[in-house]
């Protein structure tokens, strides 16, 4: 079982960067995909970013261009740099692990992400 735990979260203004990372309990160079996925209130969870164990990365049309997934597999961890931040990525976002492409998703606890003036 993977555990992930994650930081990073806060209250930002508009227009401000936040880093969230996520810290995997296991080497994870061996993961097949870890991701980020938010939540805002009465929204569904929605997948943010994904990157996979070859270095391929997808993001959602609405944060393209301000965020960047990256991982450091030394450290087995994944961050989420968010860049030029708006009041609708305000949610809770959580750190999402599938060790390979049929294993369940581990996730973290989740962390708050307010932005706001």
């Amino acid at each position: 079982q993977v555990q992930l735990v994650e930081s990073g979260g806060g209250l930002v203004q508009p227009g401000g960067s936040l880093r969230l990372s996520c810290a995997a309990s296991e080497s994870s160079l061996s993961i097949y995909v870890m991701g980020w996925y938010r939540q805002a209130p009465g929204k569904q969870r929605e997948l943010v970013a994904a990157h996979f164990s070859g270095g391929l990365t997808h993001y959602v049309d609405a944060v393209k261009g301000r965020f960047t997934i990256s991982r450091d597999n030394a450290k087995n961890t994944v961050y989420l740099s968010m860049n030029s931040l708006k009041p609708e990525d305000t949610a809770v976002y959580y750190c999402n692990a599938r060790p390979t492409r049929l294993s369940t998703p581990y996730w973290g606890q989740g962390t708050q992400v307010t932005v706001s003036s």
